[in-house]
């Protein structure tokens, strides 16, 4: 969630030290970074109708909350694609240039790109993509075909020539709405999975990925005309969960509270000597409960405290790290987690509640591993204390600590048995009532108009992936490509070892970084569409609890954020830091490095269901301590030194990285292991930090002190 233009208390005076990004405008920057591409900033009477839609779009979602359509939901999301759609062709442009020369000029560095309104071919494919959504709910026979929604349901199976036609001209529209918002590579995967299921009749019997094979007619009645489809599992999360939480998200951020969260993050550490990094990540998690987006969450903070972080002395590449994996630990973080999170919910008949307190010790977990690495950086490095010219903390509380209250509502409306669309559609009118509190935020007509329609503008590109996922899900289904996959997934694991125990771990690791180069191509929520698809089956196969192994797909997904070689979050930590962007990358993923380790302990054994909140007291307790041991010792390996003591040789650091990875199999005997290896690294640190103090000594002057030097 991007800043707000203004400020929830006044611009603090470290935010203002040195120049800004080159990029003046957080929401353009943001925007560069995302899963989706930039659009065109749409103005003039194009702007207005556009406007006018997408808030017409959002009140049909939230009249759809308390008065469902009596159709169903399927004939919902049918008006709500019909909806979007057409809007994305307005919004992206298409970025093909059929002349040699462009006659825009380019635009300077650092300035926002120009762009033009609606080409007569975006209107064209809108009209297209109006008429082709709205087809199979129009009560106009054409001769075979049409005929309204009832008529068009009784042909599923036996689709007639029109119906494949329009089927087709959605099919066509969706792969080019997806290119346009975020490349050329989903097209091209959904491509694979059409090209699979049409073609994969001709590949020998014998192979375990053919199937009897699926001509043109029957997949396109599969994407059109089935729950599995267009209008699968994907797109009614995009349409009844997500555009209402990126709704809530624009009122929260119009309402001041992106500037109050950083502000309050910034008082409360203002007197540690870690205060700037300390700073970022507390920013990085409370924008992250209701943002939802990690590189947006990144370009947000990074705006704010990269001034302080320079001026502590942060090389910008470290900093650029620290800011990307606190940013993208806003897809991680309770009660607004990523797109992926809510297909977990409806994927497995779970209350999103549940899957809120799947993803809260693993949350937690994530971002002790980030403030010890800050706190070792600081040490290590040399960091300068900074002072931040901030109010108390307790004041800023007393006066808009309000903000906290809708996130509030949500969690105890969701606890008492509230839907989650109703929760997030409640706190939104709460987030409303509350911006009056504060005059320079309240939230006037034409600022509810801004957040209605920022917030549908915000989900037209998962909208468009979510529909397109269905490709892949609805193909998949009818080849039964996932158990195959998934078979293959496991063979290959037990070609080195028929050990069980072996088998899972492999599998774990093998799907892990599967899990991890198909984020590289393709956006989160796709990613763990087509994870679950593929390689969910194989780990439940192996025995793996359900909730676990659709957290392990989830994390795995998201952590494409922070991934070399793309990285987003890290490109756009970089963008405002002025780093190095590969260095940038690594720092990244030094600092996320728990996210990669702690997903497989949910798997590869049952203790493991105790981070997920699943089990009990006992087992809860023990393998969130046993965890944050190994988040610990990883952190010490990572950084090169012991808090409290001093720095870590590379033996101490071998050994405080083999402690943290046997430590993760969260069993008696490995946890023994892993804590002996432990103690032997800071035994390590310990007889390092005494020879050197010794070293360090005067002969003719003892000091009372041996390690003063290194603190």
């Amino acid at each position: 969630m991007p800043l707000p233009p203004g400020e929830a208390t006044g611009d603090p005076a470290w935010a203002d030290d040195g120049p800004a990004p080159a990029h003046h405008d957080p929401r353009e920057l943001a925007s560069r970074f995302e899963d989706e591409k930039p659009g065109r900033v749409l103005s003039g009477p194009v702007g207005a109708l556009f406007t006018g839609a997408t808030v017409a779009i959002a009140l049909l979602t939230l009249w759809q909350v308390f008065f469902p359509l009596p159709q169903g939901s399927k004939y919902y999301l049918i008006i709500f694609l019909a909806g979007v759609l057409p809007m994305v062709f307005l919004a992206y442009p298409s970025e093909i240039r059929l002349r040699r020369r462009s006659a825009t000029p380019a635009p300077a560095d650092g300035a926002a790109p120009r762009r033009s309104g609606p080409t007569p071919v975006d209107w064209a494919l809108a009209v297209a993509a109006l008429l082709s959504c709205l087809y199979p709910v129009l009560p106009v026979s054409l001769g075979t075909g049409g005929g309204g929604y009832d008529a068009f349901l009784d042909r599923q199976g036996l689709l007639v020539p029109l119906d494949v036609v329009f089927g087709t001209v959605l099919l066509l529209l969706l792969l080019e709405a997806c290119r346009r918002t975020t490349g050329w590579i989903l097209p091209a995967v959904c491509l694979l999975f059409l090209g699979y299921g049409y073609y994969g009749g001709l590949l020998p019997q014998s192979w375990p990925v053919a199937h009897a094979g699926l001509d043109f007619g029957q997949l396109v009645d599969a994407f059109y005309n089935s729950d599995s489809g267009f209008y699968g599992t994907p797109l009614d999360v995009a349409a009844s969960y997500i555009v209402l939480f990126t709704i809530y998200g624009a009122v929260l951020d119009l309402s001041g509270a992106g500037r109050f969260f950083v502000e309050l993050s910034a008082a409360a550490f203002r007197r540690s000597r870690t205060a700037p990094g300390r700073t970022a990540v507390a920013s990085g998690f409370l924008l992250g409960t209701v943002s939802g987006s990690g590189a947006a969450t990144t370009v947000s903070i990074g705006a704010v405290t990269w001034p302080i972080l320079r001026r502590a002395g942060y090389p910008p590449e470290r900093a650029g790290g620290m800011l990307a994996a606190a940013g993208v630990g806003a897809i991680l973080s309770p009660p607004t987690l990523g797109a992926a999170a809510f297909i977990i919910a409806e994927y497995l008949g779970v209350s999103y509640l549940r899957v809120l307190g799947w993803a809260t010790v693993p949350t937690l977990l994530y971002y002790l591993g980030i403030l010890l690495s800050v706190e070792i950086d600081a040490r290590r490095s040399g960091v300068r204390p900074v002072a931040l010219d901030t109010g108390s903390a307790w004041r800023l509380l007393g006066r808009f600590g309000y903000h906290f209250l809708s996130l509030i509502a949500i969690v105890v409306l969701l606890a008492t048995g509230a839907s989650a669309t109703r929760a997030v559609v409640l706190a939104t009118l709460l987030a409303a009532a509350l911006s009056f509190l504060d005059r320079r935020h309240r939230l006037t007509v034409a600022r509810v108009v801004a957040a209605l329609s920022g917030g549908v503008r915000g989900v037209l590109a998962v909208s468009a992936v979510c529909a397109a996922a269905g490709i892949i899900t609805a193909t998949t289904t009818k080849t039964g490509l996932g158990p195959q996959a998934a078979a293959l997934l496991v063979s290959g694991a037990q070609v080195v070892s028929s050990e069980p125990a072996v088998v899972l771990v492999l599998t774990a690791l093998l799907a892990g970084v599967a899990l991890s180069l198909l984020g590289l191509a393709v956006p989160v929520t796709a990613s763990f569409v087509i994870g679950w698809v593929i390689i969910g089956p194989a780990l439940l196969h192996l025995g793996v609890a359900a909730p676990a192994a659709a957290m392990f797909v989830f994390y795995f997904a998201v952590l494409s954020e922070v991934s070399p070689p793309t990285a987003l979050a890290a490109v756009a930590a970089a963008a405002v830091t002025g780093g190095r962007l590969v260095p940038t990358m690594w720092q990244t993923l030094r600092y996320a490095l728990p996210a990669y380790l702690i997903p497989i302990a949910f798997v590869i054994t049952p203790t493991g269901l105790g981070l997920l909140g699943i089990g009990g007291v006992e087992r809860i307790a023990v393998a969130g301590l046993v965890s944050a041991l190994s988040v610990a010792v990883l952190a010490v390996a990572a950084g090169g030194w012991l808090p409290g003591v001093g720095p870590a040789g590379v033996p101490e650091r071998i050994l405080g990285a083999l402690a943290g990875l046997v430590l993760l199999r969260l069993e008696p005997v490995p946890v023994a292991v892993g804590a002996l290896l432990a103690a032997a690294m800071v035994a390590g640190v310990l007889v390092r930090r005494r020879a050197a103090g010794w070293a360090g000594r005067s002969p003719a002057v003892p000091s009372g002190n041996p390690g003063e030097e290194m603190q």
